[in-house]
């Protein structure tokens, strides 16, 4: 999980002035220390110094005290004011700020802790974050608090095209059971174009949608996951048997056995997946509001993304129950409820920024599958019969779902974990890009 966490972070600082989290201290260039160059720009922005008065212009100074008298240590100027040197290091994030919560946010990304706050004179980061705000300069005018920003409300063009891939898949299916033969083809290719092209459209708006640039393989990978829960188990079960030779005399349809009812219920569970991630950005920017502090954050948020989670997976159960019913198929739950939830999160942490580790996650899944099959049609070459062992005894204990059941609930339960760690910080839900 270090690899994961170090490149998931959103907001990590790539200047020298940054905060340093293991020592807590600010890594400034050379020797200079943050107040040291506040004491430069202060001396910079002084009035150039008077001459020096005539001696008939001169005024009595006081008797300078007697030697081994005490005197008071003239106080550092910049000393007294640590905020001030902590505004220079963030300058651009004070300047375009809307609020408060969003300085709060930034500083978390940063490493700023509110252990780190107590150095500023701060019980928290909120209240360290509300003074940096006020304080902020622009146009050479005190900002005026402004109200936080409305949690995103509902909008009907967002929430119509959740709906539009699983109308358009069970469409697709009812054709393909209408027709024969070419038909049949020409049906299945356009209804796999149409849903393709609406989930698409769903994904680029409403609260599955992203600003961030996602990774280039994780379009493919999502595409490699639903085509095996399609034929990836009747295509297995015929490797282990013997291969497209085994098939029954007089067959045919030649084509490997579907599993249409998963495909289906992933589909028909979009527009759910759309509702718990809008609810959980709503709930999450109001505990961010009264929140006063990032621990008392990540406590309220944590069991909002626990309860989003576990709605989805009992939504995409009921909806698998259905279709495996009107389809009058078998209903795998334990490959289409990991897979679920493997999608569900990787769409999850994208959404937020967190690109890499689905697409890290994604992949070793992708490769498990793939080498499952690999090695089940490797077997068949002379001598290496055993390289088909492990897929072959996994398969006749638990059936040939059992492969993309433990490839994709061993990857949901990596992104789970990580979800928790990162959907729970306050940087996560700001509502600007805060990876400067």
């Amino acid at each position: 999980m270090s690899e994961l966490d170090e490149r998931d972070r959103p907001g990590t600082p790539s200047s020298p002035g940054a905060w340093d989290a293991r020592s807590e201290e600010w890594l400034t260039d050379g020797d200079r220390t943050a107040t040291e160059a506040d004491v430069e720009a202060d001396a910079e922005a002084r009035p150039p110094a008077r001459p020096a008065p005539t001696a008939a212009h001169r005024t009595p100074t006081t008797a300078t005290p007697p030697r081994g008298a005490q005197t008071a240590p003239t106080p550092r100027r910049t000393a007294a004011d640590p905020v001030k040197a902590l505004m220079h290091r963030h300058r651009e994030l004070c300047e375009r700020a809307v609020d408060p919560l969003e300085i709060a946010a930034g500083l978390e990304a940063h490493g700023v802790t509110d252990r780190t706050a107590t150095r500023f004179r701060h019980r928290d980061v909120f209240s360290l974050a509300e003074e940096m705000y006020a304080r902020a300069s622009r146009d050479g005018e005190s900002p005026t608090p402004t109200a936080p920003p409305e949690s995103p409300r509902t909008r009907a063009d967002w929430a119509l095209l959740t709906l539009l891939p699983g109308a358009l898949c069970a469409a697709t299916l009812t054709g393909i059971h209408l027709t024969q033969g070419r038909p049949r083809l020409l049906t299945a290719a356009v209804g796999t174009l149409a849903v393709a092209l609406a989930l698409r459209a769903a994904l680029t708006r409403g609260p599955l949608s992203t600003t961030h640039p996602t990774h280039p393989r994780s379009r493919g990978l999502t595409c490699w996951l639903i085509t095996y829960a399609l034929l990836g188990d009747g295509l297995l079960r015929q490797a282990i048997a013997g291969g497209p030779d085994t098939l029954p005399t007089g067959t045919t349809d030649a084509t490997w056995p579907t599993a249409v009812a998963p495909a289906l219920a992933l589909a028909l569970s979009l527009a759910p997946a759309a509702w718990s991630a809008h609810l959980l950005t709503t709930r999450a920017r109001r505990k961010l509001t009264a929140s006063r502090g990032l621990e008392d954050f990540a406590a309220a948020v944590h069991p909002l993304l626990l309860g989003a989670f576990a709605l989805y997976l009992s939504t995409l159960a009921a909806l698998l129950a259905l279709a495996a019913t009107a389809l009058d198929e078998p209903a795998p739950y334990a490959q289409t409820m990991t897979l679920g939830a493997l999608l569900y999160l990787s769409r999850l942490l994208t959404t937020h920024g967190f690109t890499h580790a689905p697409a890290l996650v994604l992949t070793a899944t992708v490769t498990t599958e793939a080498a499952a099959l690999a090695t089940t049609f490797a077997s068949r070459l002379p001598g290496c019969a055993f390289l088909g062992t492990p897929v072959t005894t996994l398969v006749d204990t638990w059936g040939p779902g059992a492969v993309p059941a433990l490839a994709c609930g061993a990857a949901a339960a990596t992104l789970l974990l990580h979800a928790t760690r990162r959907l729970t910080r306050a940087s996560a839900h700001a509502t600007t890009d805060l990876r400067w």
